[in-house]
């Protein structure tokens, strides 16, 4: 595993974002785990997350696209931190543009925020995680309809690895057969897991065998094949 990759499973962590337990999530699925991107709440915590992200995005994509396309709301500060670490790590510069959820008609008008979208360009878009594919249906008919613009993939920080919509592939494998363009992750919950298990982060150690067993009861009913 990339060093990057276990600094990142400790950094959601540490940040609480990624937390173990008991939660119901929106499809009624009780989960032993709970991602929630939304705890990124600091300057020093989105520089970080900027920088994991710009890491994974170069070395599952390249740096040869134009625009970094983040759903709204939680893909906007998504955008705007990895556009900022790219140029830093990488010296290349990359626009970066989110949707509105409403059309703005005064000012600054349209569907979009940040850079408009031209023929041609070459678009990567970043989400948190995806466990349906809801939002990538909603936001590429929005990126088709302003442009003739080529989507080279989504990135998203964690892939739970679970049953889509279809019911046998997880999300990310849906959304690359439906739209076709590629699917990646930072990590995997495989990846947690193997980071996690029985080794201390914080001086505390996080799956333990009782939550171990969670976790494997729960991919063994909603795990992708």
């Amino acid at each position: 595993m990339e060093s990057y990759k276990q600094e990142f499973i400790e950094f959601m962590v540490e940040s609480k974002v990624l937390k173990f337990g008991e939660f119901t999530l929106k499809s009624g699925r009780k989960s032993p785990f709970f991602m929630n991107a939304g705890a990124y709440v600091t300057g020093t915590q989105l520089r970080k997350l900027g920088e994991y992200y710009a890491k994974a995005i170069h070395d599952n994509y390249g740096l040869d696209f134009d625009v970094l396309f983040g759903p709204a709301y939680k893909g906007i500060p998504l955008t705007v931190a990895t556009t900022m670490a790219i140029s830093e790590l990488y010296g290349k510069d990359i626009r970066y543009c989110s949707n509105r959820k409403e059309v703005k008609d005064h000012g600054d008008t349209g569907i979009l925020l940040g850079s408009k979208l031209q023929d041609g360009d070459r678009v990567v878009i970043i989400e948190d995680v995806t466990t349906s594919g809801k939002s990538i249906e909603e936001t590429f008919p929005i990126l088709k309809s302003q442009a003739n613009v080529e989507v080279k993939g989504l990135m998203v920080s964690l892939n739970r690895m679970e049953v889509g919509k279809g019911g046998e592939k997880c999300a990310l494998d849906e959304i690359k057969d439906l739209y076709g363009f590629d699917t990646a992750a930072i990590v995997t919950m495989e990846e947690v897991v193997e980071c996690l298990y029985n080794k201390e982060c914080n001086g505390e150690v996080v799956i333990d065998d009782t939550l171990k067993a969670a976790i494997d009861a729960y991919y063994e009913q909603y795990g992708a094949r």
